[in-house]
């Protein structure tokens, strides 16, 4: 593909990437799944972006998150949804959020997702120059958690996920 064709793709891509993030406000009709909770053990990307996160937040004078191991598995459910279906979404975000509400004490549940960012600064820096990414990585929340995996093609999936107890 000509750089020239590639680079209107690019930015529409990165739009949409960019606008995906969600709260517990959006109307879920798809929701009739069940998690598949594994627990995993924290990748570098990950404890870096959770720290990239908390510096950004206390930048502005906010809480730092804490981690929160159920709330890792849960994410590491999405993401390995969004890698078996190769397209990043929000589906069966109701699913997450109930589950957390049910299991974690949450009483609000927001997440935020991306595709194809090679580092923990890249994702990051993409969701604060993003209104609504920003908006969830500012709010009123306790803890936190993330989950990156790679596809077989190399590139990384992002399901982060903030509740409030």
């Amino acid at each position: 593909m000509k750089s020239v064709i590639k680079l209107p793709f690019l930015a529409l891509l990165a739009v949409f990437v960019l606008t995906s993030c969600t709260t517990d406000s959006i109307d879920d009709k798809t929701d009739a799944v069940e998690l598949n909770l594994v627990a995993q053990e924290a990748k570098d990307i990950e404890i870096d972006i959770l720290e990239l996160i908390n510096d950004y937040r206390l930048s502005l004078g906010l809480n730092p998150l804490n981690d929160m191991s159920v709330v890792k598995s849960v994410a590491f459910s999405h993401t390995d949804y969004m890698i078996d279906n190769d397209q990043v979404s929000h589906d069966n975000f109701y699913t997450r959020s109930n589950y957390l509400k049910a299991n974690a004490g949450a009483k609000k549940v927001s997440e935020n997702v991306a595709y194809g960012y090679s580092s923990a600064e890249t994702v990051v820096k993409a969701w604060i120059k993003s209104e609504g990414h920003r908006g969830t990585i500012e709010g009123d929340f306790t803890n936190f958690d993330i989950s990156a995996e790679k596809n077989d093609n190399g590139r990384w999936y992002f399901t982060n996920i903030f509740i409030k107890k």
